[in-house]
């Protein structure tokens, strides 16, 4: 089920009702349930999947809790990574990993036939896979106790606000909020439902809007130049952080309708004035999955610089990995490794340069500077998470600053727009427009101004003829399609 679906809008209500209606030890049945309804509006039959590993991790999580000797709690633990990967590696990467072994074989004159899966992909295995890994193994290392309650560990792993794109949550700080008494409080219910608006304005009228454009560019881009792919990269850039961030934000705010706590993903990463730092801030949960549960088991940074480089390339590409089954996004992972790495390599240089030339002097420009340096690095070496194929990478590098000298072909600049893959030229405007909007918000954040609290300060008529302008950009101006989330494919 789709969050920018009428589906959604007709179940969240209900089940948000019933929930504050029942009494409260019913509560985390009528979740259960709504999440495996939630899940099934897709394709029924992947709901086994989920069943599966929820069944395997609670019963590892207890047999790990009574087991004292250590090789019997590391086959326990192996046996449940095992069953849980080896689901992701089946339904997610078989088809690759056949593929890419065929053309292997191919290019050494072997003729070989591959039999490929017809399975799609069900929405959502990486990230309540690597939740319910989370749990067992915190639960081997004896960092939390095991749930007992199997209903409770099951909506611990279903619980559909983040269910199919996070934020992947911990045992420790999820499960006891699910047990938890929830009043209803008026407050808290609004502003979880202003979160979620917020979230879907930028989806379906920030994203799906650029979504057209960089879509239709990066589907061929051996027909675009300089400006044309340009213009692809950054909506492309905008479209993945504002669907992603669109979607944390709706999970956020309707778990806040029922009380529940969940992690932020996003502190406005595109505002870093540092590799390290914007994947700090870009999609927070994952980052400390794999800080936790691969960087520190591989050493961390604890055995010099040379051994952090590598666990830091090790982690990233990873990360490449985990996003998608191509050869595309294991490149863009290993890249975002080599720019942290080179980041860390030269921090010390970079600050006395900055102090050499005099740019400490001026804090404001200095560091607008390394925004923009950050922001810029990020596009460039964020193309292959975009692109289709690898060669599609080095052209659309390698086309970046031709063109520019006659940028429309001597076309007119409505025609220009629709050889980008607009409409028309009002829905290029919309795009720019609300793109800027969601950008000055984001200023006004970083510098801890909420307009949002500024506008419940005003009288209510104000306040509430701009909540009904809002609504009525999201409901004109957004793109109902029921397009999905970006983050649906991982």
């Amino acid at each position: 089920m789709l969050f920018n679906s009428v589906h959604f809008a007709i179940f969240f209500p209900i089940v948000t009702l019933l929930y504050f209606l029942i009494p409260h030890r019913f509560r985390w049945l009528l979740l259960l349930l709504a999440s495996y309804y939630f899940y099934m509006a897709w394709i029924p039959i992947y709901v086994l999947l989920l069943i599966v590993s929820t069944v395997v991790d609670y019963i590892s999580g207890l047999l790990l809790d009574k087991s004292f000797e250590e090789y019997k709690r590391k086959i326990i633990l192996l046996f449940s990574l095992s069953v849980n990967l080896g689901i992701l590696f089946t339904f997610k990467y078989y088809n690759f990993f056949m593929d890419s072994i065929e053309k292997l074989l191919v290019s050494l004159n072997i003729p070989i036939n591959i039999h490929y899966s017809s399975l799609l992909l069900p929405i959502g295995i990486s990230f309540y896979t690597f939740q319910t890994l989370a749990y067992t193994i915190d639960v081997y290392r004896r960092k939390v106790k095991p749930e007992r309650h199997f209903g409770i560990f099951a909506l611990y792993v279903s619980f559909f606000p983040q269910l199919v794109a996070g934020p992947i949550e911990r045992a420790d700080t999820l499960i006891p909020q699910l047990k938890q008494f929830h009043n209803f409080d008026m407050k808290r219910v609004s502003d979880g439902l202003k979160l979620m608006a917020w979230g879907l304005f930028k989806k379906v009228v920030v994203a799906d809007r650029l979504g057209m454009m960089s879509a239709y560019v990066f589907a061929n881009p051996q027909s675009h130049n300089g400006p044309g792919l340009l213009f692809a990269i950054i909506f492309s850039s905008w479209q993945i952080y504002c669907d992603f961030s669109g979607y944390s934000d709706i999970a956020v705010g309707s778990a806040k309708v029922f009380g529940i706590n969940l992690i932020q993903n996003f502190e406005r990463p595109y505002f870093s004035r540092s590799f390290p730092e914007l994947w700090r801030r870009w999609h927070i949960s994952l980052m400390n999955w794999f800080r936790d549960y691969v960087f520190y088991p591989l050493g961390g940074s604890r055995h010099g610089i040379l051994n952090t480089c590598r666990n830091l390339i090790i982690v990233f590409t990873l990360s490449g990995v985990w996003h998608g089954a191509n050869w595309t996004y294991i490149f863009w992972g290993f890249l975002m490794g080599l720019c942290i790495v080179i980041s860390l390599l030269t921090r010390d240089i970079r600050s006395r340069i900055a102090e050499i030339i005099g740019l400490t002097h001026f804090p404001k420009i200095y560091q607008g500077i390394q925004m923009l340096i950050t922001y810029s690095i990020f596009l460039f070496f964020g193309v292959p998470f975009r692109a289709e194929k690898i060669w599609d990478v080095f052209y659309i590098w390698s086309h970046l600053l031709t063109g520019w000298s006659n940028p429309t072909h001597g076309l007119d600049f409505d025609d220009f727009v629709i050889s980008l893959g607009m409409p028309t030229e009002q829905e290029f405007h919309v795009a720019i427009v609300s793109l800027l909007f969601l950008i000055i918000v984001e200023v006004f954040q970083a510098y801890n101004i909420s307009l949002r609290q500024k506008l419940e300060q005003k009288n209510m008529v104000l306040r509430w003829a701009c909540y009904y302008i809002f609504l009525f950009i999201i409901a004109f101006y957004g793109v109902w399609n029921s397009s999905p989330f970006v983050y649906f494919q991982f």
